[in-house]
């Protein structure tokens, strides 16, 4: 199984004066540096708890159906399945009509299930278009998932050598604190 963003998402979580703001900065000078911490921090949040914070597209390719012929998906939450498409024998895309899965969006973890007799055999012969996130807003975003690309990216922004802190998770130089924000979205790999 491989996942991929097709479309990223159109706007952080968190905007540039919230950072400012949380940070304590005033001036303009380091706006291009606190826009890449944000995006990395939400990027690793999003890592760390296998979830989509704002609304984007994403591929999932399969080579070959999972037991049951129920997929999970890699991320949540998940909104809708835009398609559903797998190769045959010749390498022809063949799109699945929409009766021929099962969205099972709701559950934990999100996923589909797909009906006997849909093809897809062939290495990465089947992809499915999806779109996860809360929302397409910063507000759309849990609060503690917000609050934990705040303080990572201030973490990162106080700590710019990227050295590791004593006592921090894993020794990967992130805050005790954002284990704690994190805690109750994070997904288990099964």
């Amino acid at each position: 199984m491989t996942a991929l963003v097709t479309s990223p998402p159109a706007l952080e979580p968190v905007t540039l004066a919230e950072a400012r703001a949380h940070l304590r900065v005033t001036a303009t000078a380091e706006d291009a540096l606190i826009e890449r911490l944000v995006a990395a921090a939400r990027a690793e949040v999003e890592r760390l708890t296998r979830r989509a914070l704002i609304r984007q597209g994403w591929r999932l390719y399969l080579d070959g159906w999972p037991p049951g012929r129920a997929v999970r998906f890699p991320v949540a939450p998940v909104v809708s399945v835009e398609s559903l498409t797998v190769y045959d024998d010749d390498g022809m895309p063949v799109l699945l009509p929409v009766g021929a899965y099962t969205p099972r969006l709701n559950s934990e973890p999100p996923g589909l299930s797909v009906a006997v007799g849909a093809g897809g055999l062939a290495p990465n012969g089947i992809e499915i278009d999806f779109t996860a996130g809360y929302g397409a807003a910063a507000d759309d975003v849990p609060e503690p998932l917000r609050q934990a690309v705040l303080l990572l990216a201030g973490f990162w922004f106080e700590r710019r050598e990227g050295l590791a802190e004593a006592g921090s998770p894993q020794g990967l130089g992130l805050p005790g604190a954002l284990a704690a924000l994190i805690s109750g979205y994070r997904r288990v790999r099964l």
